[in-house]
């Protein structure tokens, strides 16, 4: 029996092109009923942080909009999923549910439970509509996962022009001017009711009024971004994407994240830009070892590691934070953080290094900040990311590789217009001491308004001892 009504379980895909659960509908010609269904907590240990929800708010406000043009309701639900689903199902008489694919490791075997028990009363389709390939269905010649990112790239390489070049004009059609919609009013929350926002909290406070000055939400949005990008700076991607102190990145990676536009979009807008569409195969890589490694979320890779005699140093985070660890680079990256939720990929590396391996705190703790701090915040990349940086996951940087956070910005931001933005007590040092003005002479200090321990703090550490102190801590964990 054909189904006439689909339930489209809306989850990390919130677009209505190139979404595989939309284009199944209109093939079939069946009557989309969207629904988002708000339940966090099945999402331990990994709820969604402040910033994820308040770019979530604005990515389903969008979306609402992009399906009332269309003549469609987005149906919202408080969870639990599978009692919110079942419960649509009675009132819709649906008898297919569709949805795309979350790997987190929580979501994907909530989603496997919620599987079985609908398939005894209606009929499930599940797609892909998050990454360019299933990691599921990627192995290596001798049949187990990749662990290394080269061999991984260039085996992808081999799959993408036939599973997607070819495929792509059939999914990134704009199928809805075609859609005959015969859509049954259901009961729905309003957004406002799923308390997304968190009006109390000083997050919100400070962050609702400036977000729509650093960050557009929607499909929308996130396509014009991808268009002008394409357009104008992908082609110097390989040589800016360093440089903080320039235009040199997409920005999609809020957007890529909440499914307001898909990597198959992407993947095609970019072709010809390697050094751009390889790192689309990277975060392809970052899901692929979350998917097949689901500890690495929680826990390192590489079990030495848990032998490193790490430091809770709660002063020391706490700066690291608010961006006042004495080091203008770090503070500029930390800072940029906090005010636009978003921080250039660079500065998180050279951030990430200072916390684990000057300050050595946990990479958690770092994990846990970003996470509630970035709207990117996707738990495949971070966690491979702050592994990466700490040497403790798979084809991590080596944790011996400690960056100088001093020549660090000296080569990446040379004028110190990155360091100037974010940390405007230093604007009016010289090129020559911008990057640590610990060693500035006093007379400059002074004829700069830089007054060390009042308005700019002096170093946490020095990194010259703790660089040695991290290596002996390394020699310890290897004789573990």
């Amino acid at each position: 029996m054909q189904a006439n009504k689909v339930l489209i379980w809306l989850k990390n895909d919130l677009r209505v092109s190139d979404n595989p659960a939309f284009i199944y509908a209109l093939k079939n010609n069946l009557t989309p009923i969207p629904v988002f269904i708000w339940a966090p907590s099945e999402e331990k240990p990994w709820e969604p942080g402040s910033a994820t929800r308040l770019w979530l708010h604005n990515s389903l406000k969008a979306l609402q909009d992009e399906l009332q043009n269309l003549g469609l309701d987005l149906i919202y639900r408080l969870g639990p999923s599978q009692k919110a689903l079942e419960e649509l199902i009675g009132e819709t008489k649906a008898n297919l549910v569709i949805w795309n694919k979350r790997y987190e490791p929580a979501l994907l075997e909530r989603d496997k439970k919620i599987e079985r028990a609908l398939s005894k009363q209606v009929e499930v389709k599940i797609f892909n509509g998050s990454l360019l390939f299933d990691p599921e269905q990627i192995k290596n010649q001798q049949g187990t996962p990749f662990k290394v990112f080269t061999p991984f790239y260039k085996h992808l390489l081999t799959m993408v022009e036939t599973e997607i070049v070819q495929n792509y004009p059939k999914q990134i059609q704009q199928f809805t001017k075609n859609l005959k919609l015969d859509f049954p009013k259901i009961k729905s929350l309003n957004l406002s009711q799923l308390e997304l926002l968190e009006p109390n909290t000083a997050w919100q406070k400070k962050w609702q009024s400036k977000m729509l000055s650093y960050a557009q939400c929607g499909y929308g949005s996130g396509f014009d971004l991808l268009k002008n990008f394409t357009k104008k700076s992908a082609g110097e991607y390989k040589e800016l994407r360093d440089r903080p102190d320039l235009v040199g990145t997409s920005r999609l990676a809020s957007h890529l994240h909440f499914g307001e536009i898909s990597p198959f979009q992407i993947w095609k807008t970019a072709q010809g830009h390697e050094a751009f569409t390889r790192q689309l195969i990277w975060r392809e890589f970052a899901h692929y070892i979350m998917f097949h490694f689901p500890d690495s979320t929680v826990n390192n890779l590489k079990p030495e590691f848990d032998n490193f005699p790490w430091k809770a140093n709660k002063k020391f985070l706490e700066a690291w934070k608010l961006g006042q660890t004495g080091y203008p680079i770090v503070d500029a990256g930390m800072r940029e953080l906090w005010e636009t939720g978003w921080m250039h990929n660079r500065t998180r590396m050279i951030v990430g290094s200072f916390l684990i391996k000057d300050l050595l705190i946990h990479w958690q703790e770092g994990a846990k900040w970003f996470w509630d701090t970035l709207f990117d915040a996707d738990l495949a990349n971070n966690s491979m990311g702050w592994q990466w940086v700490a040497g403790s996951g798979v084809d991590a940087s080596p944790f011996f590789r400690i960056f100088n956070p001093m020549l660090q910005g000296a080569k990446f931001d040379p004028h110190g217009a990155y360091v100037r933005k974010w940390c405007p007590e230093l604007a009016k040092l010289p090129d020559e001491w911008i990057h640590q003005p610990f060693d500035a002479p006093p007379l400059i200090l002074q004829s700069a308004g830089v007054k060390l321990g009042d308005n700019y703090p002096f170093p946490l550490v020095n990194h010259d001892s703790a660089r040695q102190e991290a290596l002996a801590g390394l020699q310890l964990t290897k004789k573990s």
